[in-house]
């Protein structure tokens, strides 16, 4: 359940909206990037993910069945943690099972086990032996892979897409991005969104015309990736994604 306004723990001093943007933000709470809904407090420029403002308490997933994992505002201890469904290090809010050590950022978590959008059914595995349309290999984190069996993705290779084209917001600083209605320059459109020219592994034999349905297939799947691993996984982001990427 979604609410209009909200109180977190994280910035006591001022409510939290629910917003809407088609431009990138990065979440005060878990510092991964984000997109679509989200709560925000425009007077200090705060952004939280839906699933960071509205956590679960404990959450169980499919792929440690053995495990209870437990939503902190930290990472436990002083070791370096990464998030077991991405590879990417943990620097924020996590879901953190005390029992295995294992470690989920918050929309990782939460990824959908299915996303379809009506031609593209993609299911997530923890770990599959097809190779990554993106980075050609086999194994690493956990993967969407579409029922055909023809396009796989890397949960990490996104994050690592992401990472490369909005290293700005990624990086040094609080690295903000304008949102919809607000006063913030807005970057121009090819960065925003990854582009998917000379990006996705494409190792055909067939004739143009396939190659082409074939690509365009898996671009389509990249978008509804892109908008799950960016914690709005809807139709509405996916197209907002793909048209952006698109002029990249």
């Amino acid at each position: 359940m979604k609410y209009t306004e909200i109180c977190h723990f994280s910035h006591p001093h001022h409510r939290l909206r629910l917003e809407y943007t088609e431009f990138p933000f990065k979440c005060d709470g878990c510092k991964e990037v984000g997109i679509g809904s989200h709560y925000r407090c425009s007077s200090c420029d705060f952004d939280l993910h839906v699933h960071c403002a509205v956590p679960s308490p404990t959450i169980c997933h499919p792929f440690y069945t053995k495990c209870s994992f437990q939503f902190l505002s930290r990472p436990p201890g002083h070791v370096p943690r990464y998030c077991n469904a991405c590879e990417k290090d943990v620097s924020g809010f996590l879901y953190h099972c005390r029992s295995c050590g294992f470690d989920l950022h918050p929309c990782c978590a939460k990824l959908p086990m299915v996303l379809d959008d009506g031609e593209v059914k993609l299911h997530l595995y923890r770990k599959v032996s097809s190779s990554c349309h993106r980075c050609g290999r086999k194994g690493r984190s956990w993967s969407y892979r579409s029922t055909c069996k023809r396009y796989n993705l890397h949960v990490a290779c996104v994050r690592e897409m992401l990472a490369e084209s909005w290293s700005d917001v990624y990086g040094g600083g609080r690295g903000k991005v304008g949102t919809i209605g607000g006063g913030s320059t807005r970057r121009p459109l090819e960065t925003r969104i990854p582009s998917l020219k000379n990006t996705l592994q494409t190792p055909h034999s067939k004739s143009r015309g396939k190659v082409k349905k074939c690509c365009e297939m898996a671009g389509l799947a990249l978008q509804f990736v892109i908008s799950a691993v960016l914690g709005d996984p809807t139709a509405l982001i996916a197209g907002v994604i793909g048209s952006l990427m698109s002029h990249g």
